[in-house]
């Protein structure tokens, strides 16, 4: 469902007010004074997290987020606070970022931390946002939708629980039986739970669900609150990877996906392994001088709608924040025109615009006459405007990651794995000879289309080989945004434009061809009619330079992220479900990104560091799923032709 922004709205004595539900947001008192007392200080903070790795705190509504930044400033005062602090919550009206920053005006004491949020604040589309802060030592997992359905799709295990609504009055579906049993199913064991309210059916809703629940001093002019503790059993913990491992792992591959994933596991205090047989990073299909970063809409927001969006968007956080720290990423989020193919098309995407009902800064529809002066040049149709979107290039992607990286990466450049074993409770890279290159309890298989030589994979990958052309282009000229429709076209980069490119499974040929430098010209006529004669006059398909790369593609399109199946899995009919699936120790794959590497692989690094920490996961459940490798064990694929 689209998200409607909260509307910023305050009764007569100034306290922050809801006119859709008739209700304030905090006391009247002091709204900060009931952060501390209610929901800190009831959740027995900070003591409770000290001297802890990780705590986790599950919110059921976030409203402007004083209660997240009350918390964050309480750890960040705490000596003794846990190494690293998660916060998850649900917001169904969220607030713009620039009425937030009104609203947090109210508290200076908090701005440091607040202004840091509203710099991360997402794009107001419905799904799970990370906000990586802190220098990675806070993480707010933000669902913004029904609480009910985030809380029935977030996968983390809550340490304490802020029940904090509307009253059950004014929000009865807040404070629903199905809600409170969702968060006993997230109650890590020994959770606790407070919230200023102790309505009857509150306290007889969370003690079915399988709380106690005890009545205590409120704050201000409200007697009383709810404190509470998970008195059933709780869902049994799965060992983070981290804790068996000590931290150390081997990734093979340093392209995107590798590099990526490096950087998100260094970040953790993990010490990694990075072994490729190119002589450096980024000399495969990651090699590009451009890549398109942008999601792809569709209808009925589907898996690969939604997966493409929550890439995209996070892709850029940590683009941003990258650069923040000073690190040469080349990149540009100058827009992304995507042109429909005819009128026909055109209806179709404007009635994907009017139906998502996205915040216009993320994806609206634009007319011929608009798109052509977005691009500065004459294009064939209208279409969709990302305005946040761009260009990034993806060698300094993978140069920014692993500087960010640091010490805790040891490179291993210039061997080729031949052999993969396991023994000792540890993965062994041999090279051609059987010398190991570097051991470590976790491998992550990240090689490209290599993933293929690895017997333990097993995965129904192909290479999807591709050609991009390198354009000589003046800087400034036209378009003046990467433009796609079938293709793309980029704007000139170093005094080239790419375009491109092909997509042929199965094709082994990595010298270019001119046929294939054609077939991107007539793509990019198809765009910009008049290119050929006009701003792309004297492009000889025989004389282009240009680049092929090799591309690990699925059937599905879907990317494969996650711990490997083993090989004596029970057949799919034994099994009725991923989680039955025995998996092999220790062993992850980053693969089937196919044309959307930049697009999948920031994400996917932060899922898997997630998953292998046992940190709150950064996408939903049934969208984890969808990218499963072991899905294939279940839902064996018919042997179609993989496209794009």
């Amino acid at each position: 469902m689209p998200i409607h922004p909260a509307r910023l709205e305050r009764t007569p004595e100034g306290v922050l007010y809801s006119g859709a539900f008739g209700d304030v947001y905090h006391s009247r008192d002091n709204a900060l004074g009931q952060a501390h007392a209610v929901f800190i200080a009831g959740n027995g903070l900070p003591q409770r997290w000290q001297g802890r790795e990780r705590f986790t705190i599950v919110e059921t509504g976030f409203g402007a987020g004083l209660n997240f930044l009350a918390t964050w400033a309480a750890w960040r005062e705490d000596a003794c606070r846990s190494a690293r602090l998660h916060f998850v919550s649900c917001e169904l009206h969220p607030f713009c970022r620039e009425d937030l920053a009104r609203i947090h005006a109210a508290w200076p004491e908090l701005a440091t931390f607040a202004a840091e949020l509203r710099a991360q604040w997402p794009v107001l589309a419905p799904g799970l946002h990370r906000l990586n802060l802190d220098a990675g030592r806070v993480t707010l997992t933000l669902f913004l939708g029904d609480a009910a359905d985030g809380l029935a799709r977030i996968d983390a295990r809550a340490d304490a629980l802020y029940l904090d609504g509307f009253t059950p009055a004014k929000n009865p579906a807040l404070w629903s039986e199905r809600v409170f049993h969702l968060l006993a199913g997230l109650a890590a064991p020994d959770a606790t739970l407070a919230t200023w309210s102790v309505a009857g059916q509150v306290r007889e809703g969370l003690r079915r669900a399988g709380f106690t629940t005890e009545k205590a001093p409120g704050f201000g002019t409200k007697w009383q609150m709810l404190r509470g503790r998970l008195a059933r059993e709780a869902r049994p913990l799965a060992v983070p990877e981290a804790a068996t491992s000590g931290r150390h792992a081997l990734v093979l591959g340093a392209g995107i996906a590798g590099c990526t994933v490096a950087e998100r596991l260094a970040g953790r205090g993990w010490t990694v392994e990075l072994i490729d047989r190119a002589p450096a990073p980024a000399t495969g299909a990651s090699g590009n001088l451009a890549g398109v970063l942008r999601p792809l809409p569709s209808l009925d927001d589907n898996r690969m709608s939604r997966l493409t969006r929550a890439g995209s968007l996070y892709a850029w956080r940590r683009i941003h924040q990258l650069r923040v720290r000073g690190l040469a990423l080349r990149a540009d989020d100058c827009g992304v025109l995507h042109l429909g193919r005819d009128a026909a098309q055109e209806v179709k995407m404007r009635a994907v615009v009017e139906r998502l009902a996205l915040p216009p800064e993320h994806l609206r529809f634009v007319g011929v006459d608009e798109a052509a002066e977005i691009a500065g040049c004459a294009v064939a149709n209208g279409g969709w405007w990302f305005a946040g979107s761009g260009w990034v290039q993806p060698p300094s992607l993978c140069a920014a990651s692993l500087e960010a990286a640091g010490g805790r990466l040891r490179g291993h450049f210039g061997h080729t794995v031949a052999r993969l074993g396991y023994d000792g409770g540890a993965w062994h890279a041999h090279g051609p000879d059987g010398s190991t290159i570097a051991s470590a309890p976790v491998a992550i298989l990240a090689p490209g289309t290599g993933i293929a030589d690895f017997e333990q994979a097993s995965l129904p990958v192909v290479s999807a080989r591709g050609q991009v052309s390198h354009l000589p282009a003046v800087a400034g000229s036209a378009p003046r945004v990467v433009v796609c429709r079938g293709g793309y076209v980029s704007p000139a980069v170093d005094g080239l434009r790419c375009a491109g490119a092909t997509f042929a499974v199965d094709d082994p040929d990595p010298g270019l061809r001119p046929q294939d430098h054609a077939e991107n010209l007539q793509r990019l006529e198809a765009m910009i009619p008049g290119f050929g004669a006009g701003l792309g006059a004297g492009f000889d398909p025989d004389r282009l330079d240009g680049r092929v790369g090799f591309r690990p593609a699925s059937p599905d399109r879907l990317p494969m992220v996650g711990a490997l199946p083993l090989p004596d899995r029970p057949p799919a009919s034994a099994a009725r479900g991923l989680d039955e699936l025995p998996r092999r120790p220790g062993l992850y794959a980053l693969s089937g990104y196919g044309a959307r590497g930049l697009v999948w692989s920031v994400l996917a690094a932060e899922l898997l560091a997630s998953a292998l920490e046992g940190d709150p996961a950064p996408l939903e459940r049934d969208l984890i799923e969808a990218i499963d490798p072991a899905r294939f064990v279940l839902r064996p694929l018919a042997r179609t032709a993989v496209r794009e």
